[in-house]
């Protein structure tokens, strides 16, 4: 039996409120540009906008002139989205707390999430959203998801409970050891200052 190996997220379609509130949150809060506008191909009376969350992927929002802001959380039952999370810069992540607060927007967080930082609101429509800080960048050649699952299996060969950055450094060092060549016979640590 062969796999379908998947290559990436698409886009991630989820469902609106009217035109400019979708408008006003996806662009207005969250900076992504308004890339793209039709009818929803399947509901002649609903709209269907695309949105560059800043990947050059997509996010499409269904939006149906009937439906206003609801105010309360979306279901978080089984099978339900619990929440959209978004890459954000440490720069961006900085500011974002109280820039949403500014705007009347409720914030959680920060929260440590020992690879990433986190605060989580709500859109206008009571689904959660996520920014999301990494705490490291790869190394060259490397991706996020090399990164993580080298820290992964540091974490568990150490008994740890869950993955802190001494296990991110850890494996970018280890990473690094293994894809980068190098003159020396010896690549451990050293002190030169010991001389």
């Amino acid at each position: 039996m062969l796999k379908l190996q998947t290559q990436g997220v698409h886009h991630i379609t989820l469902v609106g409120a009217d035109r400019q509130t979708s408008i006003d949150f996806w662009e207005g809060v969250l900076g992504m540009p308004f890339i793209f506008d039709q009818p929803n191909l399947d509901r002649p009376d609903e709209g269907h906008l695309y949105f560059d969350p800043g990947d050059g992927r997509l996010i499409t929002i269904f939006t149906n002139e009937s439906r206003k802001p609801a105010g309360r959380r979306t279901s978080t039952g089984a099978g339900a989205v619990h929440h959209v999370a978004f890459a954000v810069s440490l720069a961006t992540f900085r500011q974002a707390a109280a820039r949403l607060i500014a705007r009347g927007i409720a914030v959680e967080g920060p929260k440590d999430r020992g690879f990433m930082d986190s605060i989580y609101f709500e859109d206008p429509l009571g689904l959660m959203i996520e920014l999301a800080c990494y705490k490291f960048e790869p190394p060259f050649g490397c991706s996020h998801a090399d990164v993580m699952i080298a820290a992964h299996r540091l974490r568990v060969a150490r008994g740890d409970h869950h993955i802190g950055e001494v296990h991110l450094a850890d494996a970018i060092e280890g990473l690094v050891q293994a894809r980068q060549q190098s003159l020396s016979t010896d690549r451990g640590a050293k002190n030169p200052y010991a001389r």
